[in-house]
């Protein structure tokens, strides 16, 4: 290898960690049965764990698990249990998305290196810092980033960086995906997603499939990625067969030490009409989308038992030294030792006088060398022997299998590592008496009335709208509330608007990313408010925001009422309560891939394979797809009791709108027909 960049894995099953090890790769990432973001793959339980884990370190490769979905309450003992079971096997990381996981995990092994699963939407350095702050020791970056993006994160932190090089891209930035679970109740954050970008979604004049995005690959960009500081590189695949993960692998390490590869097989084993680099090389266009073809299906036939060859058997992955001593009257004595401190010394019979033919160094090592069957093969041989001496061949074998054998149990065994207890958190007991108070969040300034400034606890908007409306005459009060963009890729803009507002008297910010409560902090902003873009599900992350200076947070809307009201609430809780819900946000705009910036009247729609319309709203470099129907919950407030406010989430209502739905929600008046109550009496899964 030319560099020392990680090259990691998928491993969906036990056979496709073999074949990801016997390839060539440096690390792979596995989940166990249940709280891992590929529920649906066969994944390994307790004792499929410890001997995946056995079996990788003997080869010299690390394991990374999976622990990256949104934990229920119900679920932290489950997710302690499954945190000292990595332990007690030896995982060499945790990869999370959730800080009520993350506390756990923390509290339970403080020894246990912890990564940011990209679910985290890390995607700009202010949100690197923040993790990294957090204790995070490696950050998955998002997918969408630009090679510059990425070498400007990578170089100004300390904590790792990995950038998935190869596999499926979702259309939306991770964890900002709410499509499959308001469709379906399968979510992605609780690793179930059901793929509905995948079908048919059309802007009118547009692609069919104007949600499917093409494969990434950037496997020919390795090198260029450690050059910039990356220092793993991922191939998404836990679903996939062990040929795709084999193929990947190998054609990986092909382009670190700089031999030509392959990409035409990685096209026939698995592809969507080829493979993207769009957002790595800044083309971010109409090319990058792509479907499942039955041209490819068909290429894939093709090459599945030729790759089945390749990882068939062991491969000799770990160098070993030996010196074989042969001394008139004492016992032979073989040395054997690995690059990493592991060694085995044994010892045979007596040596006889040879009458014919001497042992000699070359038959020694002929002998020596024979680990086939075995990860190790011999790089250094050290011969001491007196003259005349013979050992028989097969007590060198001998000699030769237990010394490895013994350096096998050295390799994978685990060192004792001492576990902690996870208190239990206080109990806040809510006043289930009290009603929540109105805020409202608005897209544009325009949208603000006398009636909201009067009536409403908190009027939100956009930092940029609210620059807009000061420069226009508008007095920042304690109600008013700047908001930062939840996914920013240039978000330098927003942090001087935050210092800019914040000397025109702006003591409140809503933040859906920890990118946002960063800048936030470092402008010295008094009161920071947790959007529902952060995800919370839980206690414990409730309280892990409540730690790091938030003074109110709204629950993921993916959440029902009965779980949002169990939360242990440390800081002021509300739900969003109304508006049409961004089911994804997305960097490569379906309407602007379609018809053109030009022509969008910037809530252009886009519809499903049945007709139901769905519209797009693009600003601060990014689109947002938005639910067909409001969420509404006017007349189900007698219901809400105990929570301290609900969000109004206005984005195409017109001020006058704005007031009547205020109005509605104060009087608990009913809808109708065209709405949806979310998912707040459904259960996700």
């Amino acid at each position: 290898m030319k560099n020392n960049i990680e090259i990691l894995a998928p491993a969906g099953s036990y056979d496709a960690m073999v074949a990801a090890v016997r390839s060539g790769a440096n690390a792979v990432y596995l989940g166990s049965k249940a709280l891992n973001a590929r529920r649906n793959a066969a994944n390994f339980d307790n004792e499929e764990l410890k001997n995946a884990v056995e079996y990788c370190h003997e080869r010299g490769v690390k394991v990374h698990q999976t622990l990256n979905t949104l934990m229920y309450d119900d679920e932290s003992e489950e997710v302690e249990e499954a945190v000292k079971t990595a332990v007690e096997c030896g995982a060499d990381a945790l990869i999370i998305q959730d800080l009520g996981v993350f506390e756990i995990a923390r509290k339970i092994a403080p020894q246990m290196p912890l990564h940011a699963s990209t679910q985290m939407a890390v995607h700009n350095l202010e949100g690197a810092k923040k993790v990294e702050e957090l204790g995070f020791s490696r950050i998955v970056l998002a997918r969408e980033l630009s090679k510059e993006e990425i070498k400007h994160i990578a170089q100004n932190v300390n904590a790792e960086i990995e950038v998935f090089i190869h596999g499926a891209l979702c259309m939306s930035v991770s964890g900002q995906c709410y499509m499959s679970s308001m469709i379906g109740e399968r979510s992605g954050n609780r690793g179930l997603c059901a793929q509905p970008c995948r079908l048919p979604f059309r802007v009118e004049k547009g692609n069919e499939y104007g949600l499917s995005l093409k494969d990434l690959s950037l496997v020919e960009d390795v090198n260029e990625l450690a050059e910039i500081g990356v220092a793993s590189v991922k191939i998404e695949g836990r679903m996939k067969r062990p040929e795709y993960v084999s193929a990947a692998v190998s054609q990986v390490k092909k382009a670190v030490a700089e031999e030509k590869t392959d990409m035409g097989l990685l096209r026939s084993v698995f592809s969507r009409s080829g493979f993207t680099d769009g957002y790595y090389k800044s083309n971010v266009n109409y090319a990058m989308f792509g479907t499942r073809q039955k041209d490819d299906v068909l290429a894939m036939t093709s090459v599945l038992k030729d790759i089945e060859k390749d990882y068939a058997k062991e491969t000799p992955l770990v160098p070993v030294n030996m010196k074989l001593t042969i001394k008139e009257g004492q016992p032979v004595k073989l040395f054997c030792s690995d690059l990493d401190g592991h060694f085995s010394e044994k010892t045979g019979e007596i040596p006889q006088i040879a009458v014919n033919k001497p042992t000699t160094k070359e038959k020694a090592e002929q002998s020596l060398s024979k680990t086939g069957g075995t990860p190790y093969y011999l790089k250094e041989f050290d011969f001491d022997c007196d003259e005349g001496l013979i050992v028989p061949v097969s007590e060198l074998n001998l000699l030769r299998r237990d010394a490895l054998e013994e350096i096998r149990i050295q390799r994978s065994s685990v060192k004792p590592v001492k576990t902690n207890r996870v208190p239990p958190l206080p109990k806040i007991p809510a006043d289930m008496s009290i009603m929540p108070k109105l805020r409202v969040r608005i897209s544009k300034y325009t949208q603000l009335t006398d009636k909201m400034l009067k009536e409403c606890e908190m009027i939100i908007m956009p930092l940029s709208q609210l620059n807009a409306w000061v420069r226009k005459g508008g007095v920042i009060t304690d109600k008013i509330c700047g908001e930062t963009e939840t996914i920013n890729f240039a978000p330098e803009y927003e942090i001087k608007l935050i210092k800019i507002l914040k000397e025109q008297g702006m003591e409140n910010i809503y933040c859906g990313n920890l990118w946002g409560i960063k800048a936030a902090e470092d402008m010295g902003i008094k009161n920071i408010h947790g959007g529902f873009n952060l995800n919370i599900f839980n206690s414990r992350a409730m309280k892990k925001y409540a730690d790091m200076g938030l003074c109110s947070a709204e629950t993921s809307f993916e959440l029902n009422l009965s779980k949002i009201k169990d939360i242990i609430r440390p800081i002021k809780t509300g739900i969003v309560g109304y508006g049409y819900l961004p089911l994804m946000t997305v960097r490569n705009c379906p309407v602007e891939a379609a018809i053109g910036c030009d022509n969008c009247n910037g809530y252009t729609k886009i519809k499903d394979r049945k007709g139901t319309e769905f519209f797009v709203n693009c600003d601060g470099g990014q689109s947002r797809i938005f639910n067909s129907v409001p969420l509404y919950l006017a007349d189900r407030m007698k219901e809400l009791g105990g929570l301290d406010f609900i969000t109004l989430y206005f984005t195409k209502e017109n001020s006058k709108e704005c007031d009547e739905i205020i109005t509605d929600y104060k009087n608990k008046v009913p809808y109708g027909e065209n709405m949806t109550r979310g998912l707040y009496y459904r259960n996700v899964l």
